[in-house]
């Protein structure tokens, strides 16, 4: 029988093994070469352990190469609906409110198994979980995490559908380098650390954009690679004041020239080192050294209309003839670690009463609080990495390589991108559903 190899045994990769080996329905051989000792370690990790597997409402809008990510989506999709794949599409209408948890924002969606005429507006990736038999809660902001809370639960049924289905896994082969045919009809040769040489008709490369650099053939251009989402390390004489302190606020990333890259909103956590939170991640993925992170502390008042809040509020403050610091001023409004800084940016001791002249500069300091961006906090905390083959060298439709006839890249190992909110991880199955049909379609012709 004919052979695909897929080299990567994390997210992309087992989604591509399910859908290939379920289409060939044993006329073919489907073997996932992973380097660690087991599959799917990156799925446990990912979510603090619970997987936020996708997003109720995906956008290919918010990825890096849109119109590329677009493209792919849309033909899995219609993939999905022409072939009649079965459970495709899933809905979930039956919820109630005892199917949300722990006090989560939430709709109260649950994905489970219905079967009804094909829809091509039912996303693809949430039908291929619910056939699997996933079940699937929504909160805040459309992210989408299994019932049972576990990332386990997510590689529990996709190692599972493996098995019914006939892939193999194959742990502890990590790949050094890939061999294309020589001749039309040829077969890859996949060589592995140990020395040992695997032979396949067709491969899905699910390796990441860093290690696929090195698997890729010498023709497809493939970009340097950098961890984004993730906190970002800042100057220190005023984060380290801050260690630990949570704040609630907007945040904007400006290049050097003053020109705003991107806008985030949310919690922002302050380090010895710099800021992190979720904000923070999204922004990461913009930001370069010598750019400046400005956080809004006050996000419910208006630009315009700070001065004049302040104001109204020094009035207040000082009606009954008590003198009035400036560090007091500020209390119940910020935390009093904050209000310091705040001071310090403003230039004003917060010791000394304040006056009317203080309030341009103190509500300059609290709507745009300036941090200069020095590069990436911990990479240990980077969710993805951004750069990797280029798309321009790949069929959007299928993931093949344009060169390459029979070589699909998928997932992380594209350079593609999104923010946090469970986009990433949809690329991944989408990109490996999409990438393992279509190869399993090539060898059964």
């Amino acid at each position: 029988m004919k052979k695909l190899a897929i080299i990567g045994g994390g997210a992309a990769g087992l989604a591509a093994a399910v859908a290939a080996a379920r289409d060939a329905a044993g006329d073919m051989d489907v073997v996932v070469y992973e380097a660690d000792e087991r599959v799917g370690r990156s799925i446990l990790a990912t979510g603090n352990g619970r997987c936020n597997f996708s997003n109720a409402r995906v956008d290919a809008g918010v990825y890096r190469n849109a119109t590329f990510v677009a493209e792919a989506l849309g033909a899995l999709a219609e993939d999905m609906v022409e072939s009649g794949v079965e459970g495709f599409p899933e809905t979930a209408d039956d919820a109630s409110p005892a199917d949300t948890a722990g006090g989560a924002s939430s709709t109260g969606t649950v994905g489970h198994r219905v079967l009804a005429d094909a829809d091509p507006s039912v996303d693809p990736v949430h039908a291929f979980f619910a056939d699997l038999g996933l079940v699937w809660r929504e909160e805040g902001e459309g992210r989408l995490y299994p019932l049972a809370n576990k990332a386990s639960s997510v590689l529990d049924v996709l190692r599972s559908a493996m098995a019914d289905f006939g892939a193999v896994e194959a742990c502890e082969r990590r790949a050094v380098r890939l061999d294309v045919p020589e001749r039309p009809g040829g077969r890859f040769h996949i060589r592995f650390a140990d020395g040992a040489v695997e032979h396949a008709d067709a491969v899905v490369l699910a390796t990441g954009g860093r290690t696929a650099r090195e698997l890729l053939p010498a023709g497809i251009p493939v970009s340097g690679t950098r961890p984004v989402l993730g906190p970002l390390r800042t100057a220190t004489d005023v984060v380290k004041h801050l260690n630990n302190i949570r704040v609630r606020g907007a945040v904007s990333l400006a290049g050097p020239d003053g020109r705003v890259k991107a806008c985030e909103a949310g919690e922002i956590l302050f380090r010895d080192y710099g800021v992190s939170g979720i904000a923070v991640f999204n922004l990461s993925r913009f930001a370069e050294a010598g750019d400046r992170l400005l956080i809004d502390l006050l996000p419910q008042v208006p630009e315009d209309g700070c001065a004049g809040f302040l104001h109204a509020r020094r009035k207040r403050s000082t009606a009954d003839g008590r003198p009035l610091s400036r560090e007091a001023f500020l209390r119940g409004m910020l935390l009093p670690a904050v209000a310091r800084a705040v001071l310090r940016e403003a230039g004003l001791a917060p010791e000394a009463p304040l006056a009317k002249r203080d309030v341009a500069p103190l509500a300059a300091a609290l709507k745009a609080f300036p941090l200069e961006v020095r590069g990436i906090g911990d990479e240990r905390q980077c969710q993805v990495r951004r750069g990797g083959a280029d798309v321009a060298a790949f069929d959007p439709r299928t993931l093949e390589a344009c060169a390459v006839p029979g070589l699909y890249v998928v997932g992380e190992a594209l350079d593609v991108d999104a923010p946090c909110g469970g986009y990433n991880l949809h690329w991944a199955w989408a990109s490996g559903i999409l990438a393992g049909r279509s190869a399993a379609r090539r060898l059964a012709d």
